[in-house]
C-alpha cells in the first residue's frame, strides 16, 4: 500500500475516532449520574467533588465504532488476514472492559480480577500475541502472559489523578505509532498497528473531559482496557522484535517508562511499609510530587514528559544503537534518582514504620551495608566506567567496524575497571554527600578520572606495550567517565532544584537588597524555609552593573533609583538587606522609601553565640553581651520570626 495513503486513512480513523470519544464522553456522564454511578471523595483518593465514573465506556464505544466503520471500508488491509490478526485483542479487550465495567458495579476482589486478566492475557497469547525476546519459547510465552497482565494493571494504578493515565495512554499509543513509521519503510505491515490512530483518537477525546478539573472518570472498565489494547499491541510493535535483546526488552520499558515505575515504586514503598499493594492509596507518583509542593496539574505535566523522555529514548533505537544506550544509560540513571527522591517524601502516616524502623538489627546491617561501605556508589560506578568504555569503543571503532577491536575491549576491561575504581577510592570519591556536591567536588571528579585513566594506560602498556590499543579511546573515556561521575553526583541536586522551580510558591512578596553571595544565601533560605512566609521576587543593587543580571535564576530589578517602581510593578512588601557593607545614605534612603511605601525593611544576619557561658568565659573568650551585632565573613542567615527559632530577621530601623 501507498504510504501516502495509508497514513491519509490513519488521519480518518483518528479524526473520527477523536469525534467520537469527544460526543459520546458528556453522554455517559450524564447517564453515569442518573444511575448512580459517582466516586464519593474518600481519604485514600484524591479527588474532592463527587464525580461520574464509567467514562470507559464512552472510550471503548468510540474505539469499536471507528474499528467496525474502518473495517467495513476496507481501510485495514487485506480482510483474509485482517480478521484473523485483529479478532483475537478485539475480543480479548471487549473481554478486559466488561472485567473492569463488572468490577466497578460490584466490586470484585482484587483476586478475582486478577484471575480475569490471566486468563483473558493466556487467550491472546494462545492466538499469537507473544512477545520475541528469547531463544526459549516457553519463556516468551510466560513472559508474555506477565508482560501483558504487568501493563494492564500498571495503568490501572496510574489511574490516580485527573487526566494522568488517559494521557500517558496517549503518548505510549504515539511512540508506538511512531516507532513503527520509522522502522517499517513509511508503511507497517502488521493490520494491529492500524488499531493505533483509532485508540489515540478515543482517548484524546475522552481526555478533554478528564483532564482536570476533571468532569468524568474512566473507571477501572477504562483503565484496564487501556493498559490491555497497548500491551497487546506492543507484542505485535518493531519494538519487541528489533535486533539484539538489549534493545529489543529496554524500548519498550521505556515506551512504559511511567507505568512500570509508578507500579514498582508503589509496590515496594507499601512493602516496605506492611501495606497491601492491592489496597488503593494516595501514595503514587504523582501524589508525591504534590507533597514536594507541586499543585496537580504540575504534577501531571512532569509525569507526561517523562513520559515523553522515555519514548524519545526508545525511538533512538531505530536511529543509532550508540545513541541509544549512551541515552538509555542517562534516562536510567534518571528515573533512579527521580524514583529515589520520591520515595523520600513522607505519605504515609507517622505513627506507620517501615521495616528498617520496626527492626532495629536489619536497620544495623542496611546501615552498615549501604551507607558506611557505599555498596551502591561502587556498583554504579562499575556500571558507568564498564559502559563508558564500551561507548568509547563503539564511538572509536564506529558500531564495532574493526573485529579486533572488541577483543581488545574484553580483554582489557577488568584492568580498567580495577583501575579506575582504586583511583576512585584513593582520591576519596566516596566519602563526599551527593546533594551536597559543588564545584570543588568537580575538580576532584576530574582529578581521579584522570588518575584512574592514567594508572590504566601504565598498566596496559607494562602489560601489553599498548599493542592494538587507541589513545583516542581513552581521551573518548576520560570526557565519558568524568561526565558520567559528575552528572550522577549532581543529579540529585539539579532534580531537587528543578522540583524546587516547580512548586507553587506562596508567600510576602519580598526584594533582597544585594546581588552578592550574601544574597545569594539569603535567597537560598528563603526559598527552603518556608516557615518565614517570605516570597523572593528578586534582587535590588546600588552597582549598575548588576542590573537584569540573574542569580540562581532570580532576576537583579535594578538599582536604588527604581525602587519605588519595582515595589509598586512587584507589589513587594518586605525588604531584606543581605548585604553587610551598607552605607549609611544607602540605609536612610532604604529606611525613606520603605516608610514612605509602607514596607517592612529587614536586615539578614548570621550570630555566633557560646552554648557554655562559663567554660568560654574562663578561657578568656567574649561573652554573648559583648559580641552582639557580631556578623561573620560566612553568609548572612536569614531566621524566621517565629518563638521556635532563637534568631530573627531584625528591623533595619528603630521605626520599621
Amino acid at each position: 500500500m501507498d504510504a501516502a495513503l495509508y497514513w491519509a486513512r490513519a488521519a480518518g480513523l483518528f479524526v473520527g475516532s477523536f469525534a467520537l470519544g469527544w460526543r459520546l464522553t458528556p453522554l455517559v456522564a450524564r447517564w453515569a449520574k442518573k444511575v448512580n454511578k459517582v466516586a464519593a471523595p474518600r481519604e485514600d483518593r484524591w479527588h474532592k467533588v463527587p464525580t461520574p465514573l464509567l467514562g470507559g465506556i464512552a472510550i471503548v464505544g468510540a474505539f469499536y465504532a471507528t474499528t467496525a466503520l474502518g473495517a467495513l471500508l476496507g481501510w485495514f488491509g487485506d480482510a483474509q488476514r485482517a480478521v484473523p490478526d485483529l479478532a483475537p485483542l478485539l475480543l480479548c479487550s471487549l473481554g478486559m472492559f466488561l472485567l473492569g465495567l463488572w468490577d466497578d458495579f460490584r466490586n470484585l476482589s482484587p483476586q478475582t480480577k486478577l484471575v480475569g486478566q490471566i486468563v483473558l492475557a493466556a487467550v491472546l497469547v494462545f492466538f499469537g500475541y507473544k512477545i520475541d525476546w528469547f531463544v526459549s519459547k516457553t519463556a516468551n510465552t510466560f513472559l508474555s502472559v506477565l508482560w501483558i497482565v504487568g501493563i494492564t494493571n500498571a495503568f490501572n494504578l496510574l489511574d490516580n489523578m485527573d487526566g494522568l493515565s488517559a494521557g500517558v495512554a496517549a503518548i505510549a499509543a504515539f511512540f508506538l505509532l511512531g516507532f513503527e513509521a520509522m522502522t517499517g519503510g513509511g508503511v507497517p505491515s502488521d493490520p494491529t498497528i492500524a488499531l493505533l490512530p483509532v485508540f489515540l483518537g478515543a482517548v484524546l477525546g475522552f481526555l478533554r473531559y478528564n483532564s482536570r478539573p476533571a468532569s468524568i472518570f474512566m473507571g477501572d472498565c477504562g483503565s484496564l482496557f487501556l493498559g490491555f489494547v497497548l500491551a497487546g499491541i506492543s507484542t505485535q510493535n518493531e519494538l519487541s522484535r528489533h535486533g539484539h535483546l538489549v534493545p529489543i526488552v529496554l524500548a519498550p520499558l521505556f515506551v512504559f517508562c511511567l507505568p512500570v515505575a509508578d507500579m514498582a515504586l508503589v509496590s515496594i514503598m507499601r512493602t516496605v511499609f506492611g501495606r497491601s499493594v492491592a489496597r488503593g492509596g494516595r501514595d503514587h507518583t504523582s501524589h508525591r510530587l504534590v507533597g514536594i509542593g507541586l499543585d496537580e496539574k504540575k504534577a501531571v505535566h512532569v509525569l507526561y514528559g517523562f513520559s515523553v523522555l522515555g519514548g524519545a529514548v526508545a525511538l533512538l533505537s531505530a536511529v543509532d544503537m550508540g545513541l541509544f544506550y549512551a541515552a538509555g544509560a542517562l534516562f536510567v540513571l534518571l528515573t533512579v534518582v527521580f524514583l529515589v527522591r520520591l520515595a523520600q517524601v513522607r505519605v504515609y502516616p507517622p505513627e506507620e514504620k517501615n521495616l528498617l524502623e520496626k527492626k532495629p538489627a536489619l536497620t544495623v546491617f542496611w546501615v552498615q551495608f549501604t551507607y558506611k561501605k557505599r555498596v551502591f556508589e561502587v556498583l554504579l560506578d562499575v556500571f558507568w566506567v564498564s559502559f563508558c568504555y564500551w561507548l568509547a569503543y563503539y564511538l572509536r571503532y564506529e558500531r564495532w567496524a574493526d573485529p579486533e577491536a572488541f577483543p581488545l575491549f574484553l580483554g582489557s576491561l577488568p584492568v580498567v575497571l580495577i583501575c579506575c575504581l582504586a583511583s576512585y577510592m584513593a582520591c576519596g570519591i566516596y566519602r563526599g554527600v551527593w546533594r551536597y556536591t559543588t564545584l570543588s567536588d568537580l575538580s576532584l571528579h576530574a582529578v581521579a578520572v584522570s588518575a584512574g585513566v592514567c594508572v590504566s594506560l601504565a598498566v596496559l602498556v607494562f602489560a601489553y606495550d599498548f599493542r592494538g590499543f587507541s589513545r583516542t579511546v581513552f581521551a573518548i573515556f576520560w570526557l565519558l567517565a568524568f561526565v558520567s561521575m559528575a552528572g550522577s553526583r549532581l543529579s540529585f541536586r539539579f532534580l531537587s532544584e528543578f522540583l524546587n522551580r516547580l512548586v507553587k510558591k506562596t508567600g510576602r512578596p519580598t526584594l533582597i537588597y544585594g546581588a552578592n553571595r550574601n544574597g545569594a544565601y539569603v535567597l537560598q533560605e528563603l526559598l527552603e524555609n518556608q516557615d518565614l512566609g517570605l516570597l523572593p521576587v528578586g534582587f535590588i543593587d546600588d552597582d549598575e552593573t548588576t542590573v537584569r543580571r540573574r542569580m540562581f535564576g532570580y532576576k537583579v530589578l535594578g538599582s536604588l533609583r527604581h525602587l519605588r517602581k519595582i515595589i509598586r510593578r512587584y507589589g513587594v512588601e518586605e525588604i531584606v538587606v543581605a548585604s553587610r557593607d551598607v552605607s549609611r545614605e544607602i540605609t536612610e534612603v532604604l529606611e525613606h522609601v520603605c516608610r514612605e511605601m509602607g514596607v517592612v525593611l529587614r536586615r539578614a544576619e548570621l550570630h555566633l553565640s557560646p552554648c557554655m557561658k562559663a567554660d568560654l568565659a574562663g578561657q578568656g573568650v567574649a561573652q554573648p553581651a559583648e559580641r552582639e551585632g557580631l556578623s561573620s565573613e560566612g553568609p548572612a542567615r536569614v531566621m524566621p520570626t517565629t518563638p521556635n527559632f532563637s534568631h530573627n530577621l531584625k528591623p533595619s530601623g528603630p521605626d520599621l
